[in-house]
C-alpha cells in the first residue's frame, strides 16, 4: 500500500523546518523582547539556515511528487509555503 505524501519525508521535512523555525522566532522574542539588535545572533542564523535549507527539500518534493500525484503534490506544497509564511511573518512584523 502506497504512503500518503504528507508522510514522507520531503512531504513533512520543510513543514517541520518552518515550525521549527517559527519557534525559535517566538522563544526569541518571549525571552530577549523584541527590539531590534546590533548584531544578529545565533537565533537569527538558525533561522535563516532552516529557512533556506527547506528550498531544496520543496524542490525535490514537487520535481518527484507533482508528477506522478498533482492534487496531493499541490495541497502539499500549499501546506510547505503556508508554514514558510507563518514563519516569516513574524520576522517582517518586528522589521528584525
Amino acid at each position: 500500500m502506497e504512503q500518503p505524501l504528507w508522510k514522507r519525508p520531503s512531504g513533512f521535512v520543510p513543514i517541520a523546518m518552518s515550525l521549527v523555525a517559527l519557534a525559535i522566532v517566538i522563544a526569541y522574542a518571549a525571552i530577549f523582547g523584541v527590539a531590534r539588535q546590533p548584531d544578529e545572533g545565533i537565533a537569527a542564523h538558525l533561522w535563516q539556515v532552516l529557512m533556506a535549507g527547506q528550498v531544496p527539500v520543496i524542490a525535490f518534493f514537487a520535481f518527484r511528487w507533482l508528477p506522478k500525484a498533482p492534487k496531493q503534490g499541490v495541497s502539499i506544497l500549499a501546506i510547505q509555503f503556508a508554514a514558510a509564511l507563518s514563519a516569516m511573518f513574524p520576522v517582517w512584523w518586528f522589521h528584525w
